[in-house]
């Protein structure tokens, strides 16, 4: 599927419809979602009411923009007006939101259709989207492994071209590692860029909703139509949204002497040699199109994964508290009192992995272990963001590995939690430290499985990360090359 300026300027020229670009979306989805179970939801008649109200304002002669008749997924954990929003989990398998995020109102406010909702780890917990209580989601490069998580749905779809971009939420990488994994451009915005208002929360002071797209182009187009303040959103930040993709230029000189760091923490054990290969030549591709490269240290970046996990399973444990079986959601069919319904609903509506961050969350904010854990994990936490702060002092972006491998096998870690947290050992400090950061291609393994390149920038930095990420995609191929999915 070509990129949504193509598809617009195709739509303007009267070239093709936005009917027939989305029947285009539709049937790709019905052919490949057999192998690949990207979509929880496919929304086939809402997707070709939207097209045909783009058709007609075409046909009008009215002006439309860049999103108008673009096919886009929407990860289903963002709440759509009477469309089900299960957040992957059997506890919201009925749930059908009264109100609709802001994010997808925005979307639908520029004329982009969306064609359903695509699959995730339960509540966005995990890392490889084999966590969610409907399906498992397939990797488009190779069907035998993971696509990545918690966002796997959205990446794989945009990866497969079901769709042309698509949302997803990050919490600790759930946007970059399965962008990486996919090999596809994930985004995830500085805290605040973007409205949480109507995305199911798990951690609130970690979550942040971001773009997915096959080029940086595309990515960056989707992130200045769902950015800015919303009044709706306490933690909303109140600043102009540049136009990302405006800014974009072949080669990095214009600016300047840029400078960029390499975090030399996520370098070594525990880093496979052939990521860290395609890394190293792509830090060299940066220095060819004129960067200043340098060595920092980040001292605490290996601190963020234990701090990540008592911060965001306490956060999880207090939001999650909401799913009793009383207001809304699955409620168990065989309790004879109140507390019976209550555990009867949140022990079979809830899937494994999140019952065990309920239950870690839970303990770490427990009377005797609040100080212990989760006060000490806070103070860690602002060391992290010292370290980012310090670094940027001397830097204008830093760079580092996405993932320390490639997609693994399904089922492979799935006995072993510790081994799939350690998958997001790079991302993770950047969200403590509520900081943008972008992936990108940077090449492929042996096996033709993608690498990801981890571009993190300073707060509010997000059109100089698309900025660099854009030079570097325009000077390789890695964003040409496709999996041979059909």
């Amino acid at each position: 599927m070509a990129s949504i300026r193509e598809l617009h300027q195709q739509l303007v020229n009267k070239e093709r419809s936005a009917v027939e670009i989305t029947q285009q979306s539709l049937k790709r989805i019905e052919a490949l979602e057999p192998k690949l179970h990207s979509f929880l939801c496919v929304t086939a008649e809402r997707a070709l009411e939207q097209a045909g109200a783009v058709d007609a304002k075409i046909a009008a002669g009215e002006e439309i923009g860049l999103l108008a008749g673009i096919p886009v997924g929407i990860k289903d954990n963002l709440c759509t007006k009477g469309i089900p929003t299960t957040c992957a989990s059997r506890i919201l398998e009925n749930f059908v939101p009264p109100y609709e995020s802001t994010v997808t109102q925005k979307l639908a406010d520029t004329g982009a259709v969306m064609v359903g909702k695509t699959n995730l780890d339960e509540f966005a917990m995990g890392s490889s989207t084999e966590n969610s209580a409907y399906q498992v989601t397939a990797n488009p490069w190779d069907l035998s492994r993971v696509p990545g998580g918690s966002s796997g749905g959205s990446a794989a779809a945009v990866a497969a071209q079901e769709c042309v971009v698509a949302l997803g939420s990050d919490t600790g990488g759930s946007i970059r590692q399965p962008a990486s994994f996919c090999g596809v451009v994930g985004m995830k915005p500085t805290y605040g860029l973007v409205s949480r208002y109507g995305l199911v929360a798990y951690a609130s002071s970690l979550d942040q909703i971001g773009p997915f797209g096959n080029t940086v182009e595309d990515a960056a187009i989707l992130l200045s139509a769902i950015a800015g303040h919303d009044p709706k959103d306490s933690t909303s930040l109140k600043v102009a949204i540049p136009n990302y993709a405006a800014s974009l230029k072949p080669d990095l000189k214009p600016r300047g002497q840029l400078k960029i760091g390499i975090i030399k923490e996520t370098f070594g054990q525990g880093l496979d040699s052939v990521v860290e290969q395609a890394v190293t030549k792509a830090v060299d591709q940066l220095q060819s199109l004129g960067a200043e490269i340098q060595i920092v240290s980040c001292p605490r970046f290996r601190y963020g994964l234990p701090t990540y996990y008592i911060i965001a399973p306490s956060e999880a444990s207090a939001n999650l508290a909401r799913y009793d079986g009383v207001k809304y959601g699955y409620r168990a069919p065989d309790a004879d009192n109140l507390l019976s319904m209550y555990t009867r609903t949140r022990a079979t509506g809830f899937g494994t992995e999140v019952k065990r961050r309920i239950m870690i969350g839970t303990y770490a904010l427990s009377a005797g272990y609040y100080d212990a854990y989760y006060l000490k994990a806070q103070k860690v936490r602002t060391l992290i963001k010292q370290d980012f702060e310090k670094a940027f002092g001397v830097v204008d972006v830093l760079v580092c590995p996405t993932s320390p491998t490639t997609a693994f096998k399904a089922g492979e870690k799935t006995t072993d939690p510790l081994s799939m947290y350690l998958t997001d050992l790079m991302t993770i400090p950047v969200n403590l430290a509520g900081l943008p950061s972008l992936s990108l291609p940077c090449g492929f393994d042996d096996r033709g499985l993608p690498i990801g390149l981890q571009l993190i920038g300073n707060v509010l930095e997000e059109e100089l990360l698309f900025q660099v990420a854009y030079a570097y995609e325009q000077s390789t191929t890695w964003h040409l090359r496709k999996p041979q999915i059909s």
